[in-house]
């Protein structure tokens, strides 16, 4: 049974809410997972990990969450050759060029560490309360599967 680790941060409630989705999706396709909160997690631990789920929220002009500063830089340490990784994070299309950066710069972290990218970056506006967001959640969740299943 593969295993994955999800992590989110959160100030509204949106990205806890996403990492909840995508970890019942994940659930539901066989997988064993892990979510903890950014701050209560060490980069490290996605070492043990065969699917790894960044959900980070984007603050202001496109800060990342402070709470999850030490998690991100560690990443730049990690090694996490022949792990899928995904990330996800709501944001607030309100903020044009800053929606969501964080989402982009953790996935950019992530293929740094040499592990595989299993699914194409996810932005939902606000809270995923449209069914096409429960869509694309699942999708997500489903392609990060797929991904492992065939390397």
């Amino acid at each position: 049974m593969p295993t994955a680790k999800v992590v989110f941060a959160t100030i509204t409630g949106n990205n806890e809410d996403c990492a909840d989705i995508i970890t019942e999706a994940l659930e539901d396709l066989g997988v064993e997972v892990d979510e903890t909160e950014i701050s209560q997690t060490d980069a490290s631990e996605l070492k043990d990990y065969d699917i790894n789920v960044i959900v980070p929220y984007t603050y202001d002009e496109g800060a990342l969450p402070e709470e999850g500063m030490d998690f991100f830089d560690d990443l730049a340490d990690l090694d996490l050759s022949g792990k899928i990784f995904g990330v996800a994070g709501s944001g607030d299309t309100f903020y044009e060029e800053y929606y969501c950066l964080a989402v982009d710069k953790f996935s950019a972290a992530m293929a740094g560490t040499n592990a595989t990218k299993g699914a194409e970056d996810l932005k939902i506006n606000l809270a995923p309360e449209s069914q096409e967001d429960l869509d694309n959640l699942d999708n997500f969740a489903s392609d990060l599967v797929n991904s492992f299943n065939s390397k």
